[in-house]
Parts: C-alpha cells; sequence; structure tokens
C-alpha cells in the first residue's frame, strides 16, 4: 500500500479523529477511485464557511448519522472537497488549511501558493 503525501511532499498527517474525518473516515484526508468529491483539504471550519457551504447546499452543520456524521462547528478541522474550498476561496470566505494534513492531490485543483495563503500550523 502506498503512503499518501501532503501538499509539502513529506507523509499524509491525520487531520481529526475528533469529529472522524476523511472520505474514509480514517482520520486522514486520503482518497480513492471511489472519492468523486476529492475530500482532500485539512481545514480548520469557520463559522464563515460553514454558513458559506449552507447556501451552497453543502449542509456541513447538520448531523447525519446514517453517514456517522454529527456536524459540525467552528474550529473542527475537516477534510473537505478541493473544489468547494477553491469556491469558498473564491468567495473570501475560505477556511485555514493544515498542510501537512493536505493531501497532495488538492494540487491538481489549488496552486500551492494559494494554500500556503492560508496555512496554520
Amino acid at each position: 500500500m502506498k503512503q499518501d503525501k501532503n501538499v509539502l511532499g513529506g507523509p499524509l498527517l491525520a487531520c481529526s479523529y475528533a469529529p472522524l474525518t476523511g472520505f474514509m473516515r480514517d482520520g486522514c484526508c486520503s482518497t480513492g477511485p471511489n472519492d468523486s468529491g476529492r475530500h482532500v483539504v485539512c481545514a480548520k471550519v469557520t463559522q464563515e464557511f460553514l454558513e458559506f457551504q449552507l447556501r451552497m447546499g453543502n449542509d456541513l452543520i447538520s448531523p447525519m448519522p446514517q453517514y456517522r456524521f454529527a456536524g459540525l462547528k467552528p474550529g473542527d478541522r475537516w477534510c473537505v472537497c478541493a473544489s468547494r474550498w477553491l469556491e469558498a476561496y473564491e468567495a473570501d470566505v475560505a477556511p485555514p488549511v493544515y498542510l501537512e494534513g493536505t493531501n497532495q492531490t488538492a494540487l491538481e485543483i489549488i496552486p500551492l501558493e494559494t494554500l500556503l495563503e492560508h496555512s496554520i500550523v
């Protein structure tokens, strides 16, 4: 099994175990052929981002137990879709990003310089 890399070229670190994130619900922003949304950006969600996503039809706030999803609150780390993050960036509401937890495949959609502008440790 290959080791996923982050956008800095190092090993992909966990994004969050509480709440449990990742397309595979393994805590990491890993991706695979079934992940059509590319849940690869490890973000620290903000109220502004959550409200923007809700307006765009992507409800990240409401619990959905059938998907083991408790709903997000500001400050949670979450693997967000690269295209959704970029959409928020273009609307000036992009949340901060943990680069070491962001999968390198995000770079196919978002330039590294853009992610660096929003990086946090």
